[in-house]
């Protein structure tokens, strides 16, 4: 794909190197360091430009001039993270560059004394009203700015974070949509944009600058929506584009292969992302999310070992020493480090949803069902919150609740089996069986069959969940697993497909739950088997694209769907 298809603003990767690097001195000046940093990163991507090729520096107005040496102290200040002081210093300034940091300090000030304040007064887990008490009154001074027309794209991006911190999401995203179009290239109002974002109808209903960075921005987006193969797509596009050297598009391809639980996929390329930026931390915290599924001790403990290294007082440095006290099962440690990632961070999604997760297996179903309430007030597209409350709610016996929640992750994820399956549960407990029978065929998991005596159907759909499962090799002590082996030996058995019964019994031996009952089934097997055997098919190999079984099929043919 050509770079002129990405962009019709923009003709070369020249021209777009040349905007990267004006973007990133004017986020530095303005203490925007983490937009600062993403532009960085894929100038870097980009091939050096000729000294002469470089962009020239930015227009120095007479307003510039006299705010000069107050900016430049007041900026020293700032970067010591002395916000009041920096904000004294600023009164008065009239340049748009002073102006923004003024209201920025002051900004930041409210928001680190709230932090103090939530940090030495509140447990992680207590819902407190420690709000940034400089909202209002900047909200007030940048809305007569604003109505005046005399705000910039930074100063309507702080604006929007202001509006959304009030929870005034409306008009919030009204201007973020105003801040990009005053200034496209600045990533930060992308991003905040992208958190406000709850649907693809949404989306598209935005109208955004047609520039190269919209891309990005739509990328991102789709990975967020579970779009993953248009997410995949764009970022494809990109790399052919020319951006193929950026580890930000190689971490976000590993975070939509994370998403899609393609683990061996998303391991590779966390792997080769070590390899080219070896100390590293963005993502980490997803790439022992892998490990922790995938049962990986030695390689989650090298990786926590090395973070703690590099920086032991970093988010996602906690998070992964996390995942390795609970692989470990030692739940209280695992509880403990989450916590501290989310005094670092108390906005930090992942921390909240596992130590939920840590919660569950403790059975502090109280303490669970706030942290995952709180990752939801944190990211509402959040499926395994909602997942997660709902499993909750089932432990306490909770249909109706249960049943709201697995609904909201459903929505979410429509093609994870593991929430339809959850919503033919609540449905069958609800007595409701229509519906759950739609729910677990549409599932692959059909327990509703059995019920109804229709055991074809039952066996092709608990097949196809076994495929699902197990095709994502993830190591799982699900429930329904193990019922699904007893369910599918069983079948077997009676329809004299001994060797399949013999496997789904041997797997039956590695669930708790279905050890004895499977080998009851094997002892059977031995004393009935006869001297003609069926030949056996691998029951956990992945499904062909030919394979595809029919609504009814007869247990002979079930061979040649066996997952």
């Amino acid at each position: 794909m050509k770079m002129a298809a990405l962009c019709s603003e923009f003709g070369d990767l020249v021209q777009i190197k040349k905007q990267l690097i004006s973007v990133i001195s004017l986020c530095k000046e303005r203490g925007l360091l983490h937009s600062s940093k993403w532009a960085s990163e894929l100038a870097f991507a980009l091939s050096p430009l000729p000294k002469d090729e470089l962009p020239p520096s930015p227009p120095f107005t007479e307003d510039d001039a006299q705010d000069l040496d107050a900016l430049t102290v007041a900026k020293s200040y700032f970067d010591l993270k002395e916000y009041d002081r920096a904000a004294y210093f600023l009164r008065g300034c009239c340049s748009r560059k002073a102006y923004f940091l003024y209201m920025y300090s002051r900004y930041l000030s409210g928001e680190k004394k709230k932090d103090d304040e939530t940090v030495d007064s509140l447990g992680p887990l207590e819902k407190g009203q420690v709000r940034n008490e400089a909202l209002r009154e900047l909200r007030v001074e940048l809305s007569k700015k604003h109505n005046a027309g005399e705000l910039d794209g930074f100063t309507l991006y702080l604006y929007g974070v202001v509006l959304r911190k009030l929870d005034l999401l409306k008009e919030s995203v009204e201007v973020f949509v105003e801040a990009i179009h005053a200034l496209p290239l600045h990533w930060g109002a992308w991003l905040e944009l992208s958190n406000l974002v709850t649907n693809i109808e949404m989306l598209k209903s935005l109208s955004l600058p047609d520039c190269w960075i919209k891309d990005f921005f739509m990328a991102h987006m789709y990975t967020e929506l579970q779009m993953i193969k248009e997410a995949l797509q764009k970022y494809q596009n990109l790399i052919d584009a020319g951006f193929s050297k950026s580890t930000y598009i190689i971490s976000q391809i590993a975070v939509a292969y994370h998403n899609i639980r393609d683990i061996d996929q998303a391991l590779a390329l966390f792997n080769q992302l070590r390899e080219q930026d070896p100390y590293r931390i963005d993502n980490m915290d997803t790439f022992s999310n892998l490990l922790y599924v995938k049962s990986m001790k030695p390689e989650l403990s090298y990786l926590a070992h090395n973070l703690v290294e590099i920086d032991k007082y970093r988010v996602e440095t906690c998070c992964v020493i996390g995942n390795y006290y609970s692989l470990r099962s030692q739940h209280e440690k695992a509880a403990l480090y989450f916590q501290r990632a989310l005094k670092l961070n108390p906005r930090c999604l992942g921390a909240w949803t596992l130590m939920g997760h840590e919660y569950m297996e403790m059975k502090n179903t109280s303490a669970a069902i706030q942290a995952y309430r709180h990752a939801i007030e944190v990211n509402k597209r959040d499926y395994r919150a909602w997942y997660g409350l709902g499993q909750t709610y089932e432990i306490l016996k909770m249909p109706f609740y249960c049943l709201y929640y697995y609904r909201k992750a459903h929505q979410l994820r429509p093609n994870d089996s593991r929430m339809l399956v959850a919503l033919g549960e609540s449905y069958e407990k609800l007595s409701q069986q229509v519906e759950a029978k739609k729910r677990w065929s549409a599932g692959s998991f059909d327990r509703l069959h059995e019920q109804l005596t229709e055991s074809d159907d039952a066996a092709q759909c608990y097949m196809l969940y076994i495929q699902d499962i197990f095709s994502c090799g993830e190591q799982l002590e699900h429930a329904e697993v193990s019922t699904a082996l007893r369910y599918l030996g069983q079948y077997y058995f009676k329809n004299k497909l001994y060797d399949e019964a013999s496997l789904c019994a041997q797997r039956c031996c590695d669930y708790n739950d279905a050890r004895e009952e499977g080998k009851a089934l094997l002892r059977q097997i031995s004393q009935v088997r006869d001297q003609t055997e069926t030949p056996s098919a691998d029951l956990f190999a992945p499904l062909s694209n030919n394979n595809t079984p029919v609504r009814r099929v007869s247990p002979l043919n079930l061979i040649s769907f066996t997952p």
